[in-house]
């Protein structure tokens, strides 16, 4: 007898509701048992489906796995790209707009049940965590896009496009997270935000200006 976990997905006719219970029930045992130790007959047995039918579907645990991590960070992506559009628009003033940006992804996005979620999921990830953080460099390229615009109006000195991001990232976003994780204050993190900014900016404005507060946040 053929090995089912060798066997191709069949090309027929798929349920979006056998779908979405696959998803589901993939979903919370990659995150109870770890993607290595959740096994497809699991999943199936969870869903009210045949083991053949999640095949059907998606081919294999890994590509399943694939499936149910980008349904929620396609959610929490989102997220990151409307606040991208609507916090750094075309010819904003970078300090001010790069705070509310950092205020608005620490709060709204890192506090959402998809982060949550998504946290889990890389949690449980085991060897495939590198596609979670690859998914990682799609708002980041927003990001990147919006400070060479800052460079390329001369608001900011930016050589490096990506090594700049990399740096508003670990002075703003990164530290919040470490502060939400030991459960620090709003106040708090705002101010490791505030800070972050301001050490940003001192960095990348091209003029003796640069050392002045950009951010306009009271203390």
């Amino acid at each position: 007898m053929t090995n089912v976990d060798q066997q191709p997905p069949l090309r027929r006719g798929r349920s979006p509701k056998k779908r979405a219970a696959i998803l589901s029930a993939a979903e919370a045992l990659f995150i109870a048992e770890g993607y290595e130790s959740a096994s497809v007959d699991a999943i199936a047995e969870r869903a009210g489906v045949s083991k053949r039918t999640v095949y059907d579907h998606f081919g294999g645990k890994e590509n399943l796995f694939s499936a149910v991590t980008a349904q929620v960070s396609s959610t929490l992506f989102e997220g990151v790209r409307r606040a991208v559009q609507e916090e750094l628009p075309d010819g904003c003033d970078p300090g001010p707009s790069l705070l509310a940006f950092a205020r608005r992804v620490s709060t709204v996005t890192f506090g959402s049940s998809h982060y949550v979620l998504y946290r889990k999921l890389l949690a449980a990830a085991g060897p495939l965590q590198w596609r979670l953080t690859e998914e990682l460099d799609d708002p980041a390229e927003l990001l990147e896009e919006r400070i060479t615009a800052f460079g390329a109006t001369g608001a900011l000195r930016v050589p490096n496009p990506r090594r700049a991001t990399g740096h508003f990232v670990a002075l703003t976003l990164l530290l919040a997270l470490e502060a939400l994780d030991r459960q620090q204050d709003a106040d708090a993190i705002d101010e490791l935000l505030v800070d972050g900014v301001e050490a940003f900016l001192r960095a990348y404005v091209p003029s003796p200006e640069g050392g002045r507060s950009y951010t306009g946040a009271s203390r």
